[in-house]
């Protein structure tokens, strides 16, 4: 189950998404453009650069290609998010804020997760990367978020379900000493920033949604090195593990073809 306050942020997920396979090619188009924008924004990750640097660098680059940040002003009028980037900071899980005060210090760790609207279709991709050198504990975490995403992307085939998908990153992290976030799910993705399916980071094999040949989906492990319990900020969008631990997160926007998943970022 999503949080209380994240319904209204997923509200406008819709059932039956398909895509063409013209369609697939054209998100493929962009999620190119998009991962190599993510990659270029992740190598500026360093001591002493602001979160908000970086977003500025991403949005720049995502306009220069002729795209649209999808996350900027996405939500209710009241209290849309501000930026195209979200920069999650040790404890924040997701939706973290870019700031000129959140200074990136040796030893953090930090989320990049990144949307692009591109000839009218949607992709959103995610990794975590160090600043400096990191705890081993840190790097573990890391390593294991994306080892279950490259391990989920493997079970995304016709035939499998969302709860296979989930049952395989559970185990990675649990198996690594982990927890997986509950509260927060990965998701369809194409026509609009999130759709239905819902891809939780947990479930039991032969459960959830059937995969179907043209869905595409965003999968995201969360991972934490604590409890799974969560916590908003008073900002209304940043979200932190609830103990202090830290998170990582990684995702790939994917097509489910007739032979298995493409990964399309």
């Amino acid at each position: 189950m999503l949080l209380p306050r994240l319904l209204n942020l997923y509200k406008i997920m819709k059932r039956g998404l398909i895509k063409s396979p013209k369609e697939i090619e054209l998100i493929a188009e962009g999620g190119a453009v998009l991962h190599g924008i993510l990659r270029k924004t992740a190598a500026l990750v360093q001591p002493g650069i602001s979160a908000w640097e970086l977003n500025e660098f991403a949005e720049q680059e995502i306009y220069a290609a002729g795209g649209r940040p999808s996350f900027k002003n996405y939500g209710g009028k009241k209290n849309p998010f501000p930026a195209g980037l979200c920069t999650s900071i040790n404890d924040v899980v997701v939706h973290g804020i870019p700031s000129k005060t959140d200074m990136l210090k040796a030893g953090d760790i930090i989320g990049l997760d990144i949307g692009m609207e591109y000839k009218k279709l949607y992709t959103d991709t995610a990794l975590t990367v160090a600043v400096g050198q990191v705890s081993a504990k840190a790097q573990k975490l890391m390593n294991t978020a994306k080892q279950c995403l490259n391990a989920s992307i493997a079970a995304a085939r016709p035939g499998n379900r969302t709860g296979d998908i989930g049952h395989v990153i559970q185990s990675i992290a649990e198996a690594a000493g982990f927890s997986v976030v509950r509260d927060l799910v990965g998701h369809g993705v194409g026509y609009d920033v999130h759709e239905d399916p819902a891809v939780p980071c947990y479930g039991k094999p032969g459960t959830g949604d059937l995969l179907k040949p043209g869905m595409v989906i965003a999968i995201e492990p969360m991972l934490t090195a604590g409890e799974f319990a969560l916590i908003f900020d008073q900002d209304g969008w940043t979200i932190r593990t609830k103990d202090g631990s830290l998170s990582a997160h990684f995702e790939h926007t994917i097509a489910i073809t007739q032979n298995g998943s493409r990964i399309l970022t």
